[in-house]
């Protein structure tokens, strides 16, 4: 008997989800403007109409808020995470107003929460902020107490070289140095801040805590040069401890330095514990004081060789006396016709008679006088050209003078002048380095400085420029205007206890006595001032937890407990109480801090991080090295002793700062440098995500492969090898369409093939090859498996499916969406290239165009740094950059404009800016017409791929149920060819046992006599499948031959089409679309002829029905323009004004 079936079209259970609800997804939106919100129609179960928007969150939808404005409707979706560029730059306008202090990239705020008032913007200038404080801290104790006597120790020649080797350590240092506080905004902390900020919280750490151990000990040496002054030269009789036998004198110095000393210590750290505004009030007091007493030596100098000054200097054979002991230089006199002893012969000899038994040396030798200043044009140069090392306890004696010599004595017991040091170069350089230490004063300010890119450099340098030509014109002439005796005795007692370089001075000595103790005292303030400050900003980094209480103080901000702790350890280099002893110990912190300085600039260098655009362009990585080289090896010169403990102390708090495991993430040059270091790199990296300094473009290049295997777009490689300037990772990968246990033999094929591609385009990287049954998969595999550790990718390269409209498979187009989806879920950057086969070669050059950057949202800065990378390449180095933003009616372009141009400024990029107006405006006729022919063309095509799935389901329904039917009938009732056939035959046969490519649908009669409206009875109840079992076997169907050619022709009829005409465009679709014809007329009017544009890419639609219409919206968008890179950020920031 046959067999009826009765086949329906059966609708899934997500259709009917569909239809007869509306899901609403949660997500939320913001922004800065809405617009008004029109519905568009969607149908619900019951017959009604519900608003659906694909691009919308449902939830705002029907609270009926407004929308973005219609000019950017693109992307208002991202707002809550792409700003507007107008609010961006109205955040960053006045972000270079830092107070010195100021925590990094925070406003302060005050203990209660509320705002403070702004500051007023910096006023200082390069002179007053820079060069002037630079000039009071190098200029000061050592030249005026010590350099003389270097001079006439070491010799014009030795010393005109530790001289030179000091100031060429220092102007290196200030090279690197300025590169490094010219990329970017240097808050206060001055070298420690681009140290840690340049080498990590382990190097900053501990070359932080050396450089504040450097500045409190140098308060100690101006003390203990402004007590020496005082006790020595301004009121001797103010000596506390006198010399009971001879040879006491310097133990007795001591301990007056040591009692002296703590009280000025204490004085000093009153005032600045009492306010630091009165230190800085006295600052020019100090610095005018420094620049007279110059301004008298180089007076006095030009006097001497016309009128030399009158010091007679006394010399007993060829040994220098003290004057103090006696004032007649000679061993009698004669007074009316008579020879009378002196008080010369009274100290040699044991009674004022002359048959008095004297010394055996005094008796031997002639006692002479000589003037101690000859003058310019003497022969003092040629006494002074070379070195006069001695040893503790020397005689300081003349050269070239008659001498008996006689058996030794006692001389401690007689007025010689003995050295209290012996003396070296290396010992002399140790003394002499901490005068030209200072070099740091303009970067400390750089809060204060109005122009603090171009300030300090140029002040620094200049400064520098200027103490060193001081410090060798003063070598020289202190070697040619004064005798060596009086050069190499330290404490001016061959002159009546003047100051050596006061006697050179006019008009008076005083003039370099009063001056030399008021700068040494002003540079004491400073350094009490500076160092708690320093440790404060250490403290407040929590890089070192047991420094965590100094970070606190007063309520203004002073560092109270810090203060205290510089002042216990100055107090320390006090109890010294020598200047020679200190000064080599200021010498080791600071080398070791100005070797960091240029280990930070080499490195950086080298390394080419994106974020290294310093505007100091003279500096090379050789200089650096060279500096840090020279900076080591005057460490160990000078003495190896302190240098070793110096580095072990530096190296415990390196340890320590690392075994506890600094969090701080500074974007430093040796994480940058630790990319190279593979294991121990890839484990560094794993720790957290780079910082923004760091971030360069790890790019994942999604390649196609045709089907021999070759790359479709090699151009895109082209573009990856010019975004190498990063020098980031490169991971070309591809996808092969097809099962990997069949096909895994076809990767290393199509892997050999992109390799050699990548080695024709010069891409230095990676490769690979992912076998997956669908393209979608395989591609969103790729996204999140590409790289190890710290070697992911963070930004993916695609090109743009070319001629997807005419594709008739939507795949293609879907794939690249579901791509822009996956990225986007796993924060990466993107960047579509369209019309990649006119992008330029690696060969091809462009010497003159512009790459146009039009930023509308706010992307994390991609958009910036894209092109400065590009143009690190040859193919684009000539080409200018330009950037157009957008302005919206309520913005005030004028100032849009000044803030952009100023933040680009700071971020050392060199572009111009246009910022463009767009206006509100109605939606043309043009906008609407393409929106419904976008709406009626996916409506045709959702159509036609409907009717055939369809179709395709409907007839494996119809074989299941044939087959189920066959099984279950009696075997006696079924015909012989029926009951024989194999399941391989019905599988190629129609249930009417016919092949399917000959089979006609016969028309369900079953069905024509049901009432209109009821459904046909189903197949797989239970009642018809009894009764068919013992009936004649009824096939029914609903798609028929005939139903099918008559809806074929109806389909070919005007009125088929009166449902596309009918079609209302969604007021959504219709706003996206006014803004994609709006953006591209003005960037099609603006940069027609630019090389090329880059844009931020809007984000793909939260519901998948839009997925087409945002293909048309971003076709639109890039209609007419040559060469376009799509860009959308990765949620994080790549670029930075900070240094």
């Amino acid at each position: 008997m046959a067999v009826r079936f009765s086949v329906t079209p059966a609708r899934t259970e997500q259709e009917e989800k569909d239809d007869g609800d509306i899901v609403n997804e949660d997500v939320p939106m913001s922004g800065n403007r809405r617009g008004n919100q029109e519905p568009t129609v969607a149908h619900n179960g019951d017959g009604g109409h519900k608003d659906d928007y694909p691009f919308l969150d449902a939830e705002d939808v029907e609270q009926g808020g407004e929308l973005y404005d219609k000019n950017l409707a693109l992307f208002e979706e991202e707002m809550d995470t792409r700003p507007m560029v107008s609010s961006l730059l109205s955040r960053l306008v006045n972000y270079t107003n830092l107070p010195q202090g100021a925590r990094e990239h925070e406003e302060a705020e005050s203990i209660d929460g509320t705002r403070i008032q702004p500051t007023q913007s910096p006023r200082m200038g390069t002179c007053m902020g820079v060069y002037l404080p630079c000039l009071q801290n190098i200029l000061g104790v050592i030249l005026f107490l010590r350099l003389p006597w270097l001079v006439g120790t070491a010799g014009i020649f030795e010393s005109f070289l530790i001289v030179l080797l000091c100031c060429c350590c220092t102007l290196l240092t200030a090279i690197s140095m300025s590169a490094i506080a010219t990329n970017g905004v240097v808050p206060a902390g001055g070298s420690y801040f681009m140290i840690s900020r340049s080498l990590g919280p382990e190097f900053g750490g501990a070359v932080g805590l050396c450089f504040y151990l450097g500045t409190t000990f140098a308060s100690s040496m101006y003390i203990l040069g402004a007590v020496e002054i005082l006790v020595a030269y301004i009121s001797p009789a103010a000596a506390i401890f006198k010399a009971a036998e001879p040879g006491d004198e310097m133990a007795a110095l001591f301990n007056n330095m040591r009692v002296y000393g703590t009280c000025f210590l204490t004085s000093m750290a009153i005032v600045v514990f009492v306010g630091v505004k009165y230190v800085n009030k006295f600052a020019m007091l100090f610095l005018t004081c420094v620049i007279l007493s110059i301004i008298a030596i180089y007076v006095g100098v030009v006097k001497s060789a016309f009128a030399p000054p009158h010091f007679p200097i006394c010399l007993l054979g060829n040994r220098t006396l003290a004057r103090h002991a006696f004032n007649v230089c000679a061993k009698t006199v004669s007074y009316a016709n008579q020879t009378r002893t002196t008080r010369l012969w009274e100290v040699f000899c044991d009674s004022p008679f002359l048959n008095a038994t004297c010394d055996n040396y005094f008796a031997s030798n002639n006692v002479t006088e000589i003037e101690g200043i000859p003058g310019l044009f003497s022969k003092a140069f040629t006494g002074n050209a070379w070195s006069s090392y001695m040893s503790k306890g020397d005689i300081i004696e003349s050269t070239g003078m008659g001498v008996v010599d006689v058996p030794p004595s006692n001389v401690r017991r007689y007025p010689y002048i003995f050295t209290d040091l012996a003396t070296s170069f290396t010992v002399l350089f140790g003394i002499f380095f901490p005068s030209v230490t200072g070099i740091m004063a303009g970067s400390n300010r750089s809060g204060d400085l109005k122009d603090a890119q171009k300030s300090i450099p140029v002040g620094t340098i200049l400064a520098i420029s200027t103490t060193s030509f001081i410090y060798l014109t003063c070598v020289i002439l202190f070697g040619s205007c004064i005798e060596n005796v009086v050069l190499r005795d330290k404490f001016g007692e061959v002159v009546k206890g003047t100051l050596v370089v006061g006697t050179l001075a006019w008009p008076s000595p005083w003039v370099i006595v009063i001056g030399s103790f008021f700068s040494t005292c002003g540079a004491g303030l400073q350094s009490l001032t500076g160092a708690p400050r320093l440790l404060q900003a250490i403290a407040k980094d929590g890089i070192i937890p047991f420094l965590s209480v100094f970070g606190h103080g007063k309520a203004n901000g002073e560092p109270t407990w810090a203060l205290l702790l510089t002042a216990g350890i100055a107090e320390l280099g006090i109890l010294i109480a020598s200047l020679d002893m200190v000064a080599p110990i200021l010498s080791m912190f600071f080398l070791m801090c100005y070797l960091f300085v240029n280990l930070a600039c080499a490195v950086q260098t080298l390394l080419r991080t994106p974020n290294w655009r310093p505007r100091f362009r003279y500096y090379h990585w050789f200089l650096s090295f060279l500096g840090m080289v020279i900076c080591l090896a005057l460490m160990f010169i000078s003495s190896w002793h302190y240098a070793i403990v110096a580095m072990l102390i530096a190296g415990m708090i390196y340890k320590y700062i690392e075994y506890r495991g600094a969090e701080k993430e500074w974007g430093d040059g040796i994480r940058g440098l630790s990319l190279s270091a593979a294991r121990f790199a890839l484990l560094r990296l794993e720790e957290g995500p780079p910082h923004t300094k760091n971030w360069r473009p790890q790019v994942l290049v999604l390649l196609k492969v045709d089907e021999t295997g070759n790359v479709r777009h090699p151009r895109l490689l082209s573009f990856a090898a010019q975004l190498k300037a990063g020098k980031g990772l490169t991971i070309v990968g591809s996808v092969i369409e097809g099962d990997f246990l069949d096909c895994h033999s076809e990767a290393p094929l199509v892997e050999l093939a992109v390799k050699r591609q990548m080695e024709a385009q010069r891409v230095k990287g990676f490769c690979q090859v992912v076998l997956s049954t669908v393209l979608r998969d395989g591609f969103s595999h790729l996204v999140q498996s590409a790289g190890l550790g710290g070697m992911r990718p963070n930004t993916v390269v695609m090109g743009w499916p070319f001629q997807w409209r005419q594709s008739e498979d939507p795949r293609s187009w879907k794939t690249f969406i579901d791509t822009v989806r996956a990225t986007t879920a796993a924060r990466l950057a993107l960047l579509v290239a369209k019309n990649i086969s006119l992008f330029p070669g690696n060969q091809e050059r462009y010497f003159d165009g512009t790459i146009d950057v039009w930023w509308i949202v706010h992307d994390g800065g991609m958009l910036m740094l894209l092109p400065f990378l590009l143009r690190q390449h040859k193919v684009w180095r000539k080409c200018q950059m330009r950037i157009f933003t957008v302005a919206q009616l309520e913005d005030n372009s004028i100032q849009m404009k000044k803030d952009l141009a100023t933040f680009l400024y700071h971020l050392r990029i060199d572009a111009d800016v246009e910022v463009v107006e767009m206006h509100d405006s109605d939606i043309s006729a043009y906008t609407y017409e393409r929106t419904l022919m976008m709406e009626q063309r996916s409506q045709m095509l959702k159509h036609m791929r409907l009717s055939k799935s369809e179709r395709e389901r409907e007839i494996q329904s119809l074989t299941d149920v044939y087959r189920t039917a066959l099984k279950r009938k009696p075997p006696g009732n079924t015909s012989c060819s029926t009951a024989e056939a194999s399941e391989d035959e019905l599988d190629s046969q129609d249930p009417l046992g016919r092949p399917f490519e000959e089979a006609h649908f016969v028309e369900d009669q079953h069905a024509a006599e049901s009432p209109s409206g009821s459904p046909p009875p189903s197949p797989s109840s239970d009642d018809d499948d009894e009764e068919e079992m013992h009936g004649p076997l009824h096939v029914h169907m609903t798609w028929t031959s005939e139903r099918f050619a008559k809806e074929h022709n109806q389909a070919q009829t005007p009125e088929a089409f009166r449902d596309l005409l009918n079609i209302k465009p969604d007021q959504s679709n219709v706003r996206r679309m006014h803004t994609a014809v709006k953006l591209n007329e003005v960037i099609v009017s603006r940069s027609h002829d630019a090389r090329l544009v880059l844009l931020n890419m809007p984000g793909p639609p939260r519901n998948a029905e839009g997925d087409e219409n945002y293909m048309e919206f971003l076709e639109v968008l890039t209609e007419g323009l040559e060469r376009v890179l799509l860009v959308r950020g990765g949620g994080c920031e790549v670029i930075t004004i900070y240094s």
